[in-house]
């Protein structure tokens, strides 16, 4: 089996964020002396993304990309975009649970500073691999290389988020227009990453109707879900009429990372922030089909 060696920036950039990533948890496990669950997910960024780097580098260095069971138009720079993301929330999470208010010893500080510096590192090396894969206008490329195929990514990775805050502990539960939330957030999840897999697994051309009218209908179905929860979330949460706190409590002060009132108000503005991404993305769909027209 030959192996192909062809230097490149998209080479280089990718090896730094797989070295950036490595080192990040490495520091981590070794002294960092990590206690919350939060600890794991950070762990768990840093590692996947250097796993999944590593088997694109292998991938590509022997030559396998066709024998790959997946598009490799598609796969390497969807990877990209959810490293970027998952990498982005480590190095928001790590500092915020292990560095802000910690009066330990002064060398496990330093390990903590490390990763966080290392994680930072890393998220700046992947959006460079995002940059240089993404495509160019006229450029003939995969679907998850244009804008709104990251923006299917971005998507999907803040419903995962608004998933983690709403959770822990449920913050839907007290009231059924709370739980319609909550069901607007997994349909519109479900719905955007069967469209990032349907295009990894290069499976668009099995659908029994074009993929990009529905991709813009599904579209607009996102943004009137997204803006009917953008509404509801913080008139329930938020409004004392309507059950909800409107002032930070004094109790939030004392917790270490973010307390219930914090989350509830975290789901608020990444729904928000959905809802933005959710209308670029029709914006674009909806010229993909008269472009396609």
């Amino acid at each position: 089996m030959a192996i192909v060696l062809r230097s490149s920036p998209l080479l280089w950039t990718r090896l730094a964020a797989m070295v950036f990533a490595c080192v990040a948890f490495s520091v981590a496990v070794h002294g960092g002396r990590l206690y919350h669950g939060t600890g794991d997910w950070c762990i768990f960024c840093w590692a996947f993304s250097f796993a999944g780097t590593l088997l694109v580098i292998l991938v590509e260095l022997f030559g396998l990309q066709t024998r790959a069971p997946v598009s490799w138009k598609n796969f390497p720079i969807t990877f990209a975009c959810y490293a970027t993301l998952l990498c982005l929330s480590a190095s928001i999470i790590f500092p915020l649970y292990f560095l802000k208010g910690s009066s330990g010893q002064s060398e496990i500080r330093d390990y903590r500073i490390v990763s966080t510096v290392f994680s930072c590192l890393a998220t700046i090396a992947y959006m460079s691999e995002v940059s240089i894969s993404k495509a160019r206008p006229g450029e003939v490329a995969g679907y998850m290389a244009t804008a709104p195929g990251l923006l299917k990514v971005c998507e999907t990775f803040v419903a995962c988020v608004i998933f983690v805050f709403i959770s822990d502990p449920p913050a839907y539960a007290r009231h059924d227009t709370l739980k319609y939330c909550m069901s607007v957030y997994c349909i519109c999840f479900i719905l955007s990453m069967a469209v990032v897999v349907l295009c990894v697994g290069e499976c668009t051309g099995c659908l029994p109707f074009p993929f990009a009218r529905f991709l813009s209908a599904y579209a607009l179905l996102a943004v009137v879900l997204y803006l009917s929860a953008l509404i509801i979330w913080p008139i329930f949460n938020f409004d004392p009429n309507h059950g909800g706190v409107k002032q930070r409590p004094s109790s939030c002060s004392n917790t270490q990372g973010l307390c219930p009132w914090d989350k509830v108000m975290a789901v608020a503005v990444l729904t928000a922030v959905n809802f933005i991404l959710y209308l670029a993305d029709l914006i674009y769909s909806t010229r993909l089909v008269f472009v396609s027209a």
